[in-house]
């Protein structure tokens, strides 16, 4: 049977006023209750939402179930869509067979809350577009991914409206823009991003600079008005719909060849980019996929997506942070935030995790393929300036706890009744002074879990010599005055936040999603809870998160207390640490790291993402596994088939030499020596 043919970008374009549904398509409800997914796409049963609630659909439908890493080694829209959903897995088994989206005639497809969650991957919305999918229907979308959706031209509803459409109704396209601002009604009615640039390049769009008078304004709001063309001053608040210009940003191997493709069909194969030097590739992401069985069938797929960076990069001329001899010179969040990011910046770049280049006092976020290609063909793009979250962080965090705990109490007590969705969040007061730059990027890095806009740091003269050490060319006094600060006055929608670091404990997140966080038991370092004793069998240090140099002095300490007792790595586990760059690898070395790692049985992975993305050492092989790892997301499947809990480095490492879930206590292995 000859498979059919993946939709095209025209085909599901609006440019009709009033949409309705296509007589004979269908509707795919992605359904809490597997087998009612199944049958649908057998063609065995059609529902609708007279027979469903919304508590009915599956909430948190991430990107990586949407499209795992291995379908993203494709980088043409039509072939990743035969793969749509290959994550989502039942039982072991792919709840999605090959191609069973793109045979099922769907036109609207539709679950809970937060849709798309993690990572930014644009190809989860171009699986469901290539597969004719028109209209995605949730209670909420993750921010990035509903920008995805935008850009591509896949209008995005709630459950009432796809009710009025089941209904009969023939509704204004204007119904599916209502909660958008009029830059991206604009988007929405041109059918996506690029054909709403070449109109705005052409004259026939008009945009007005925002209307706000002098008023408080948060450190987004700052940076926002500053980057507006032109050199009035201006202020800006929530809801605004803005073109501004862009500082810089940067791609991986993962992505750059999608933005290479679109740039090259949208603007003929002499494509140019405005500016090259502000903007960057990298090759981290997938340096040691080969380690891992399971992607070595994808190995010509992983070296075509590196020639197309390699041509991106000759034709384009960005700065170049590839391999050199087999070796990244480090994930790109980690050497951004050392050599690219700024005070009062803002940067694109087409990874969930650019968020982190907030500890910088930059604002900075992940867009899709098809947002970062015209953002740098042009040096423009468009944006609504989001709302805001504060968080003022009082007291210091007590020793055994570090940032990574901090940011999982936040993800229980704030990101899973969704206060931070959507919204920028910004840590001031005085305890940032207590944490290192290192655990301020901890703190930003993971704002895209809590599917948060992004997260911003206030500046502090730690912030200045932190980047003055690592670019000497740069004036400190220029980085003051680039640096923002909240004004007095200034309006949070999510409010303001003051927590004590000092009541801050030890925490560990359940499978599955990393909201799902359990204190510890501060007498004895057990997890309370339902959480009980976890037996592991690979203990994972390292990603943009947790592979800093802060980081490795965390492993270190406990490591190096559990090697001074006579202890090694507990007999069945595994235990990794990578590093996140050539100068963490580099300090390591200086500091006699690997030398402690060694006596104890520790595994050193050079720079890379890794296991983070399931393409590295590390990764589980089998369901019954068990992990748990620094990293910053534990989806289903992100890094192999097994169960991972999420911990701080100092609980990964000391779990490695208990060989169960176990937060660190100072000197915890030294007693446990004298009572040997």
């Amino acid at each position: 049977m000859t498979p059919p043919a993946a939709q095209t970008p025209a085909e599901t374009a609006f440019s009709a006023a009033s949409v309705r549904l296509t007589p004979g398509k269908r509707i795919l409800f992605l359904t809490k209750d597997p087998e009612l997914i199944r049958r649908q796409l057998a063609g065995e049963l059609d529902l609708s939402m007279a027979e469903l609630s919304v508590a009915d659909l599956l909430d948190d439908i991430n990107t990586d179930a949407m499209t795992p890493a291995w379908v993203c080694f494709s980088h043409r829209p039509e072939d990743i869509a035969r793969d749509a959903y290959a994550g989502l897995i039942v039982d072991g088994e792919r709840l999605f067979p090959h191609e069973a989206l793109l045979r099922g005639n769907f036109e609207v497809i539709v679950s809970g809350y937060r849709k798309g969650v993690g990572s930014s991957r644009e190809t989860a919305v171009q699986a469901e577009k290539w597969c004719g999918i028109r209209i995605a229907i949730a209670a909420s979308f993750a921010p990035i991914h509903a920008a995805n959706n935008i850009n591509q031209g896949v209008l995005m509803g709630d459950h009432e409206l796809l009710s009025r459409l089941e209904a009969g109704a023939a509704l204004p396209l204007e119904a599916f823009c209502r909660d958008l601002d009029p830059v991206r009604r604009q988007v929405v009615r041109y059918g996506g991003l690029f054909p709403f640039a070449k109109a705005l390049a052409r004259g026939e769009v008009e945009l007005s600079r925002p209307a706000s008078g002098p008023r408080p304004m948060t450190m987004a709001e700052k940076i926002l008005a500053r980057h507006l063309p032109g050199d009035e001053p201006a202020w800006v608040e929530p809801g605004d719909s803005v073109v501004v210009q862009v500082d810089g940003g940067y791609s991986h191997e993962f992505t750059t060849a999608q933005v290479h493709y679109f740039l090259e069909r949208e603007f003929g194969p002499e494509y140019r980019v405005s500016d090259p030097q502000r903007f960057a590739v990298f090759e981290d992401h997938l340096i040691y996929a080969d380690e891992v069985p399971k992607m070595r069938p994808f190995g010509d797929k992983i070296e075509l997506l590196r020639q197309l960076q390699r041509e991106f990069q000759r034709r384009t001329g960005v700065q170049d942070f590839s391999a050199r001899d087999g070796v990244s010179p480090g994930i790109c969040h980690e050497v951004a935030r050392q050599r690219l990011i700024s005070p009062g910046d803002f940067i694109q770049a087409t990874d969930s995790h650019t968020c982190m280049g907030g500890c910088n006092n930059a604002l900075a976020w992940g867009v899709g393929a098809t947002e970062y290609a015209n953002l740098v063909h042009s040096g423009l793009t468009a944006v609504e300036v989001p709302e805001s979250i504060r968080f003022e962080l009082v007291g210091s965090l007590p020793i055994g706890v570090t940032a990574k705990d901090l940011m999982l109490h936040i993800l229980l007590d704030f990101a899973r009744p969704q206060k931070t969705l959507k919204r920028v969040m910004e840590f001031t007061g005085p305890g940032l002074a207590s944490l290192s730059m290192d655990e301020r990027a901890t703190l930003t890095n993971m704002a895209t879990e809590c599917s948060a806009r992004t997260a911003i740091v206030e500046a502090d003269e730690a912030t200045f010599e932190w980047i003055a050490r690592r670019r000497p060319e740069l004036d400190v006094e220029a980085l003051r005055r680039a640096a923002v600060r909240p004004d007095a006055g200034a309006i949070y929608a999510g409010g303001v936040h003051t927590i004590d670091l000092a009541a801050m404990r030890p925490m560990v997140a359940h499978p599955g999603d990393p909201d799902r966080g359990v204190p510890s038991d501060p007498t004895n370092g057990a997890f309370i809870d339902e959480l009980g004793d976890v037996a592991i069998d690979i203990a994972y240090g390292g990603s943009c998160t947790a592979g800093k140099i802060d980081d490795l002095i965390f492993y270190h300490r406990v490591v190096r207390e559990a090697a001074d007792a006579g202890l090694r790595v507990a007999e069945g586990v595994d235990f990794f640490i990578q590093f996140g760059s050539l100068e963490v690898e580099t300090y390591c070395r200086e500091h006699g790291f690997l030398d402690t790692f060694a006596r104890a049985g520790v595994q050193v992975i050079q720079p890379g993402c890794g296991a983070c993305i399931g393409c590295g050492p590390g990764v589980s092989h089998s369901q019954d596994q068990v992990t748990v790892s620094a990293i910053n997301r534990n989806y289903k499947g992100r890094s192999g088939p097994g169960r991972l809990y999420l911990a701080s480095p100092l609980t990964v490492a000391a779990s490695a030499f208990t060989g169960k879930i176990t937060a660190y206590r100072p000197g915890m292995f030294q007693r446990r020596a004298v009572a040997g």
